[in-house]
């Protein structure tokens, strides 16, 4: 028997590492990947320059803030990577014809461009429902919170099992084809079906075909009103799936649904027409009736009309809270609240943990009396 070489290190010459835990809010990261998923479709790894763990609820989105034509612009995107990575996390981009920020990204987001994020946000996501089945419906990009969710399971060894049912327009088009396939060669609790709506010349699929009906769905799924389901994809793809859900009687309280776009006209409509009859209402109004909302950072303080905003009140001032949606969905207007009490009304761009600390989104919070604010 010949002996070894030991070597003993000497654990002390070890640096301690330490890593910041990401919060909601505003910060830098660095484009370090950039992965060609189809013909149209883009994934973008980010990493922050010091070492961050990115822990989310898989299911959850960001928002980029970015600078185009020299306008800030701000646009969610959902998370496609796992929190079992935690170092970095990637979004998943669909270039569509015309749109602004799909195709600057595409065209000028590369390896070492740096920008900011204001999130993690989203009340869609697989922790908040806890089920030991799951079936994940989606359509086109929609994908993305679908495959975070499911790299989420796959990774932790999750008990969970798992139907992942994809439509896209051609066998091209379809996203995460290889990751999909990997999980279903590598975990007896992974069913995955992909339906084309067509495929051309030239093209193989001998897949599902055509779109998804409740037909097809209770073949791949016979199972499919016992389980928790996401769905994700354009309009009419979750309208139709909440129509076929819906007429077989499935409890809709385990229905989850996330969807993005533009603002809708009529909610810009609504916004617009509010802010101009509240600052009609306070012209009109005496001094002794309007409400103070004061800035503590910058020390300004404007009175405005009970019903304003407190993002409006500071535009009053000139001062700007970034600002993406104008609905309480994104998060990105988010400041904390010193004094006062304030009526909010959110559509997930909040966590409850958030809202404890005095966190309130501007864009969706109203005065009840006078208020001071951080900002």
């Amino acid at each position: 028997m010949t002996d070894r070489n030991i070597t003993v290190l000497n654990t002390n010459a070890f640096e301690p590492v330490t890593t910041q835990t990401w919060s909601n809010g505003r910060h830098a990261v660095r484009c370090v990947k950039v992965i060609q998923e189809t013909w149209d479709v883009k994934t973008f790894c980010f990493m922050a320059e010091q070492p961050v763990m990115f822990f989310f609820k898989p299911g959850q989105f960001v928002t980029l803030e970015l600078m185009i034509e020299n306008e800030p612009v701000f646009r969610s995107y959902t998370i496609s990577s796992s929190p079992s990575v935690p170092y970095s996390f990637s979004i998943t981009v669909k270039r569509v014809p015309g749109g602004q920020v799909s195709n600057w990204l595409h065209d000028n987001l590369t390896e070492g461009s740096n920008l900011a994020v204001h999130g993690p946000v989203g009340q869609f996501n697989c922790i908040d429902f806890p089920s030991d089945k799951v079936l994940f419906l989606s359509g086109g990009v929609g994908i993305t919170p679908m495959m975070s969710m499911a790299r989420w399971y796959f990774d932790t060894n999750a008990d969970v099992d798992m139907v992942f049912v994809h439509s896209a327009r051609t066998p091209q088009d379809i996203i995460f084809k290889r990751d999909l396939e990997n999980m279903v060669a590598r975990i007896s609790n992974f069913k995955l079906s992909l339906i084309c709506e067509r495929y051309e010349s030239g093209q193989y699929w001998s897949g599902y075909s055509g779109f998804l009906t409740h037909a097809m769905l209770q073949m791949i799924a016979p199972d499919f009103l016992e389980r928790e389901i996401y769905c994700c994809g354009p309009t009419p793809y979750m309208r139709a799936v909440k129509a076929i859900l819906q007429n077989v009687g499935f409890d809709m309280s385990r229905y989850h649904e996330e969807s993005f776009g533009s603002t809708p006209d009529v909610v810009k409509e609504q916004v617009v027409q509010g802010a101009e009859e509240a600052a009609e209402l306070a012209e009109a109004l005496p001094s002794s009736e309007l409400l103070e909302v004061s800035f503590a950072s910058t020390g300004k303080s404007v009175q405005i009309a009970p019903g304003e905003t407190i993002h409006a009140a500071a535009a009053k001032l000139g001062l700007h809270i970034p600002k993406a949606c104008g609905m309480g969905i994104c998060g990105t207007c988010k400041v904390k609240r010193i004094e006062g009490e304030v009526e909010m009304n959110h559509n997930g761009g909040i966590t409850d943990e958030d809202v404890e600390e005095g966190y309130i989104l501007s864009c969706c919070s109203i005065p009840k009396g006078n208020v001071i604010v951080e900002f």
